[in-house]
């Protein structure tokens, strides 16, 4: 592709913009690490919200769901819709209650939650593990798939992006802070929207494709079907009915963990106030699955007819190499159609996707290491001037070790998946943790140990022959590792009296899994409703997934299923309209009765 004087104009034209936050920002951000790392807790919702949208939308997204569409058809993006389920959970259950524990980061809610040494050393490991070995592995993926976009659109070796792109995220992460980050994620987050819409317009107006219509009439309807082939057992299995029973609640998964966490958590940890981290959850979620994904998926579809084999990907990309060609790769080559200025557009929005992801993921690694790790245990005495220094060191350390690892990942691919894989089967503590007392560290410990050889083992068993589906596999980690941690429960003390009682009586969580220790607690003033917590989560759901369809429905010209679907999604948002004002009265009268005001 060559791009031209217009093309680049456009791009550091996005680029200023983008920037223009950061710099604003410097000097707050310098003040302490509650800026640097939590915007001073006093972030609007919908800044909050757009920059978890802006995160999720990565250079590889739109190509992780062209593979799916181009493989297995719409369909198959159940295996991501299907964590609305979790992100709604967070939204009425847990942002409100991250909001009020009053934490730096989430990995300090371990020793708010639990007592002693192994609490300690929880956070201490997971700062390490998380915030630099899983963190930096994301990075490089992330990272790689930035790499090959380049590679098609601009003829760049790996080298080269790592540098370029390398060098503007440590910029921006390491100037501003979460304020910067949040701010300059608005502004990426509407350049790569209206990449993205352009891609999907000229991706239809392709000869091939004949428009929306053109479309519809010649691709396998099939391949258009929002739910799997239910006469193809396997795949029904597969794509629909574990991760909806199974997988959204017991995987890890960035930015739809079980009970909120990572970069989730630090953004409702920033938020003005318990209304404002909830609404920011909820405005992520309807945005990141209702709105978002049907122009990925249309250029996906439209590829089926413009470059319907992997050899005429290949032909449009001649100097990729062959071990790169793949289904995936079919987003980067439709770009590859667009005109003058639109190329430019497009590189631009795809930047300002990589910057939003590399960003957040840069400032919330360091926030671990630096907090969770070096204050925590090895200078508990540490100025904020020094805190606020080795932050940004530590972002320039992180960009360094991921852009290093962009360079083993063609030979490491499995060992990436191995790493996401284990966690199967922890997110049912993640959830429990919150409303019951008895799990303590040794449960998390236990955990963590017993999903990493569970699943180094069937990663072994496999590999040398055993035949294992990936859904029966992910089946077997969840009901091992969940016996685990639960006998690991009743046979290990629970925290300390002391410390359950002030865990509660600042996060105050509903149901009645307390009661033991705190009894009727009524000096801790009025807890949140769980009815209207399971109200709100049922309506939510029906919402997103009622506009999802019938936005499909729309484009596929099926005029009564879109009735259907977008009638039941004004009915669940009025249904929301009255729930959520409800659930914010009983989170003010709480606040207003609570006697905790942090720790």
């Amino acid at each position: 592709m060559q791009l031209v004087a217009i093309d680049w104009v456009v791009i550091a034209l996005s680029i200023l913009l983008s920037a223009a936050p950061a710099v604003y920002y410097a000097r707050r951000a310098s003040s302490g690490i509650s800026e640097f790392f939590a915007s001073g807790r006093s972030a609007p919702w919908w800044l909050i919200g757009t920059s978890m949208v802006a995160t999720t939308f990565s250079t590889d997204t739109p190509n992780l769901v062209t593979d799916f569409v181009r493989t297995h058809g719409v369909s198959q993006n159940w295996a991501w819709w299907a964590f609305l389920l979790t992100g709604m959970l967070t939204v009425f259950f847990y942002a409100k209650m991250w909001r009020r524990s009053g934490v730096l980061t989430d990995l300090e809610f371990y020793e708010l939650r639990y007592s002693g040494r192994s609490a300690a050393f929880v956070r201490g490991f997971r700062a390490i593990y998380l915030g630099l070995f899983f963190n930096c592995a994301i990075m490089a993926s992330v990272t790689l798939a930035a790499a090959k976009i380049a590679n098609v659109m601009l003829g760049w070796d790996r080298l080269q992006t790592v540098l370029v792109c390398g060098v503007i995220c440590v910029g921006f992460a390491a100037i501003s802070g979460l304020w910067g980050v949040l701010a300059s994620d608005l502004v990426q987050f509407v350049i790569a929207m209206i990449g993205v819409i352009a891609a999907a317009y000229v991706a239809l107006s392709q000869p091939q494709v004949g428009g929306l219509a053109g479309l519809m009439s010649k691709i396998d309807p099939k391949t258009l079907h929002l739910l799997p082939d239910f006469s193809d057992w396997g795949l029904t299995l597969s794509v629909l009915i574990v991760p909806l029973t199974i997988q959204w609640w017991a995987v890890w998964y960035p930015g739809a963990e079980p009970g909120g966490g990572s970069y989730i958590a630090q953004r409702m940890l920033a938020a003005k106030d318990e209304r404002h981290a909830m609404a920011a959850t909820l405005w992520f979620n309807i945005a990141h699955y209702a709105l978002r994904p049907w122009p990925w998926i249309i250029v996906a579809l439209s590829s089926m007819l413009v470059f319907p084999t992997l050899a005429d990907i290949k032909t449009a990309l001649p100097h990729v190499s062959d071990s790169l060609i793949g289904n995936d790769l079919a987003y980067p080559a439709m770009l590859t159609l667009l005109p003058a200025g639109l190329i430019g557009l497009l590189v631009a929005a795809l930047l300002s996707a990589y910057v939003s992801t590399m960003s957040t993921h840069l400032n919330w690694g360091c926030s671990y290491l630096v907090h969770d790790f070096y204050q925590r245990f090895l200078n508990p005495d540490a100025t904020e001037k020094r805190m606020v220094w080795l932050s940004r060191v530590m972002t320039a350390v992180l960009m360094a070790i991921s852009g290093a690892g962009v360079f083993l990942l063609t030979t490491a691919g499995e060992a990436f998946q191995l790493l996401l894989s284990i966690g199967a089967g922890t997110g049912l503590l993640y959830l429990l943790r919150w409303f019951w007392w008895r799990i303590n560290a040794w449960s998390e410990i236990a955990a963590m140990a017993s999903s990493f050889v569970i699943a180094v083992t069937l990663f072994a068993a496999r590999k040398n022959g055993l035949e294992l589906s990936d859904h029966l596999a992910l089946a077997m980690s969840v009901l091992l590792t969940t016996v685990v941690w639960v006998v690991v429960t009743f046979l290990t003390p629970p925290a300390d009296a002391a410390t359950l009682r002030r865990f509660y009586s600042i996060v105050r969580p509903a149901g009645p899994g307390w009661r033991k220790v705190v009894g009727d607690a009524p000096d801790v003033g009025p807890r949140d409703s769980m009815s209207l917590a399971v109200l709100g989560w049922v309506l939510g759901c029906t919402f997103v997934y009622s506009a999802l369809f019938g936005i499909g429905a729309l484009l596929y010209g099926h005029g009564g299923q879109a009735a259907v679907c977008l009638g039941a999604a004004i009915i669940a948002g009025i249904g929301l309209a009255v729930v959520v004002p409800k659930i914010w009265g009983a989170s003010a009268a709480a606040e207003r009765g609570g006697t905790a005001a942090g720790h």
